[in-house]
């Protein structure tokens, strides 16, 4: 059972713009990087979308239920927060 997962992610404010960006960062037209530093609206935008590690119960339900159930180098189809809509990408587990 995967305990921490080390996760960027890309937060705006609504699904179709999270839509828009996933499909741009799938396409290649924009580095996932590249689109955190241009469009996130959470301050880790600025290293990325970095997010570092994080084990259970540190993050919001709803992010936590999808970074814990994706693989590493998985991109998540656009998640609802309160905070407004992530695309999450794992970099590692363990």
């Amino acid at each position: 059972m995967v305990k921490q997962v080390k996760a960027s992610h890309i937060l705006v404010k609504t699904d179709t713009e999270a839509g828009s960006l996933l499909f741009d960062i799938k396409r290649g037209t924009i580095t996932f990087e590249d689109a955190a530093r241009s469009k996130s609206i959470c301050p880790s935008g600025k290293k990325g979308g970095d997010l570092g590690w994080f084990g259970r119960g540190q993050m919001i339900k709803e992010f936590e239920d999808a970074a814990f159930s994706m693989q590493k180098g998985e991109l998540s189809k656009p998640v609802k927060t309160k905070f407004g809509w992530h695309i999450i990408r794992v970099d590692d587990n363990k």
